[in-house]
């Protein structure tokens, strides 16, 4: 195994090799004609070939036998092929030494009589001509009197052609070397780097090891990867593990025709396993049979790592960059403003690091569409614009997973007692100066556990609890996502905890507000372990607790019974809020913002609507279906009207209505 440097160009190079190949080919011509003169009994003299031991010694011919130790004699049946593409005579030569028109081919049968020290151990599958593919061997009667070919991929690299195996051509794609963003990730460059060319000079014989790369940002991976096969001079092509053949045979032939292009051109392949992110059985089967045969030097880009067998894999963790480095990418993405709009930013950079953890790639992105936005939106500051497009880089990962939630409502919206509120406002207050408190005043360096903020709203259903994640999202600016943690939980011991992943994954760098409804699906009191579902149970209420601590943005969890949540997994959330149910005079405040100001209304009194036991999702159940009732009949929404719709929201509450909530309404 061989790793070396980058290397200047050979000056005329690709008329050199052709030089030396036709040279080769003239001399075997001259042993085939001398050859047909023996057999019609007439002498030829000797012709003196053009060749030259320098041309020759730096050929692709000459470098093909020594990469694939071909004997005097294989490198003869080699050339015995390749004088068949391309020379025209090549056949009449042929048919006249067997004395058979029919048979104007080579064969290893013509070779072993016209061919000086001939080998039968040649014709051997396992030796370099047959195992490595250099030729083929046609249907016949008998394996020496079969036609012999050479392989295309090896007659067009002879030729100073460097175009992959046709066979490869749509598995393989190459990889253009993008420049390392940030110091962080050059550090990993260096090492990976360090890493193969120590094991190439500890034993020229072992495979080296398998770098396998880890982490959530795929372009930064790629470039990693990139960059350090260009600086071995390894030219890199990507696979995706997804559509690897999955039969031994096949799956063998590929292997076989990599290592054979890492001879040919010093190939590195990179394994993407960041497109299925659950394998199946025969995939992962794939995947780790392939890891453990191929000797072309091999990269492997996942999120979660893979673990070790035979083959020796080397983990990089790809970690996302930090305050100071996303700072200095984000000046450098905005570094072509104009000086009117870089001092309008003022502070604004600082205030993106702080709600967002962008990844290079998305920096640049967000900081294109923002460039973008602003000449479309000139009614809009250009922070603002900035502001929407970081917003806009995580949507379509989480759209997958996750229900949006619009972002309307306002403070004035949410009916809640002034103490519920005040943590409410507390709980913006910290997703606000985080950067602040953990970067500047030092809290994180301490320790990065329990950073993530994480709340808890407790309360019977309607009572707000959506509304105040809604409020907190219009608050900040920021997008909220629903999940619904039944749906989540899945029947198969550790799929919860992947679907968690997944979900955490996808909101990392966009700042988003995680909503988890139906919380006590997941957050059940602890009951005595029995089998190995209590166990898996417990994991994934423990992975979603370690992920909440450490999530950047805000995640906050919804239940309808806080009584029976475990009170040791109480104490590892930041907040908790209570959202009662609403009394009369709250009930009455919900249903003055009940009615849009659009909205025609006649004689509404508030205070006998609020005697409607309730809650505030129910209000405005009522309330829609009532202006639904008016509109049909061309009124404008009355007490009548409320009257009816409430009796149909009591009928789905399967609740009875009592006289004293509804008397004197009409």
């Amino acid at each position: 195994m061989t790793i070396s440097p980058l290397s200047p160009p050979i000056v005329n190079a690709h008329k050199l090799n052709q030089n030396a190949l036709f040279s080769e080919i003239a001399k075997m011509r001259q042993i085939l004609e001398q050859k047909v003169a023996e057999r019609q009994g007439e002498t030829l003299g000797k012709q003196a070939a053009f060749h030259s031991p320098t041309q020759d010694s730096g050929s692709h011919l000459q470098q093909l036998c020594e990469s694939f130790n071909l004997s005097q004699f294989e490198k003869e049946v080699l050339i015995l092929c390749i004088g068949m593409e391309l020379d025209a005579g090549w056949a009449n030569l042929c048919a006249a030494i067997t004395n058979d028109p029919k048979q104007n081919y080579p064969t290893f049968s013509l070779a072993m009589s016209v061919l000086e020290h001939p080998n039968w151990s040649a014709l051997s599958p396992a030796a370099p001509l047959r195992r490595w593919q250099l030729v083929e061997i046609g249907a016949g009667n008998a394996l020496t009197a079969s036609p012999l070919r050479i392989n295309e991929r090896i007659l067009h690299y002879l030729m100073g052609q460097q175009d992959l195996d046709e066979r490869l051509l749509h598995l393989l794609d190459p990889l253009v070397t993008d420049s390392v963003a940030i110091d962080s990730h050059q550090q990993i460059v260096d090492q990976a780097i360090a890493t193969w060319l120590h094991a190439a000079n500890q034993d020229q014989s072992e495979l080296l090891p398998v770098l396998q790369i880890c982490g959530e940002d795929i372009a930064s991976k790629i470039a990693i990867a990139a960059n350090v096969c260009r600086n071995l001079d390894l030219k890199l092509y990507k696979i995706s593990a997804n559509i690897l053949p999955q039969d031994l045979t096949n799956l063998q032939s590929l292997a076989l025709l990599c290592d054979r292009e890492y001879t040919l051109t010093n190939m590195a392949i990179l394994l993407d396993c960041d497109r299925d992110e659950a394998p199946n059985h025969n995939q992962d089967m794939a995947i780790g049979y392939l890891i453990e045969i191929l000797r072309c030097p091999m990269l492997i880009s996942s999120q979660t790592r893979r673990r070790q067998h035979q083959r020796t894999i080397i983990t990089f963790e790809v970690r996302s960059p930090s305050v100071h480095e996303q700072q200095t990418l984000w000046e450098d993405a905005l570094s072509d403003l104009d000086e009117h709009l870089h001092s309008s930013l003022n502070g604004s950079i600082t205030k993106l690091v702080s709600y967002f953890n962008l990844s290079p790639t998305h920096i640049y992105n967000a900081a294109l569409k923002a460039k973008s936005l602003h000449q479309q939106e000139t009614e809009h500051s250009f922070e603002h614009s900035l502001w929407n497009a970081c917003r806009s880089q995580s949507r379509p990962r989480l759209d997958e997973l996750a229900q949006g939630v619009e972002t309307t409502a306002t403070w004035e919206d949410l009916i809640l007692p002034s103490k519920e509120k005040f943590v409410l406002h507390d709980i913006a207050a910290h997703v606000r100066q985080r950067l602040t408190v953990y970067e500047t005043w030092g809290f994180a360096g301490r320790s990065r556990r329990g950073l993530g903020i994480s709340a808890l709203f407790a309360g019977s259903s309607g009572t707000g609890k959506t509304m105040a994640a809604e409020v907190l999202g219009n608050e900040l600016q920021l997008d909220v996502y629903r999940i619904d943690l039944s749906s989540v939980i899945d029947k198969y011991i550790g799929e919860t905890e992947k679907n968690l992943k997944r979900i955490f994954d996808a909101a990392e760098g966009g700042g988003v507000i995680l909503l988890f409804d139906e919380a006590d699906a997941l957050f059940g009191k602890r009951t005595e372990v029995k089998d190995s579902h209590d166990r898996h149970a417990n994991v994934g209420v423990s992975y979603l607790l370690q992920r909440m601590e450490a999530y950047r943005g805000l995640a906050v969890l919804t239940t309808n019974l806080k009584n029976s949540l475990d009170q040791a997994f109480l104490r590892r959330l930041r907040f908790v809020v209570q959202f009662p149910f609403p009394d009369a005079e709250q009930r009455a405040e919900i249903w003055r913002r009940a009615f849009p100001k659009q909205t025609p209304t006649l004689d509404l009194d508030y205070l006998k609507l609020a005697k409607l036991s309730v809650a505030g999702g129910n209000i405005r159940n009522i309330a829609l279906n009532s202006a639904f009732i008016a509109a049909d009949h061309n009124e404008p929404v009355q007490m009548k009207h409320i009257l009816q719709a409430a009796k149909i929201e009591y009928i789905k509450l399967e609740k009875p209505m009592m006289d004293t909530e509804v008397k004197g309404w009409v």
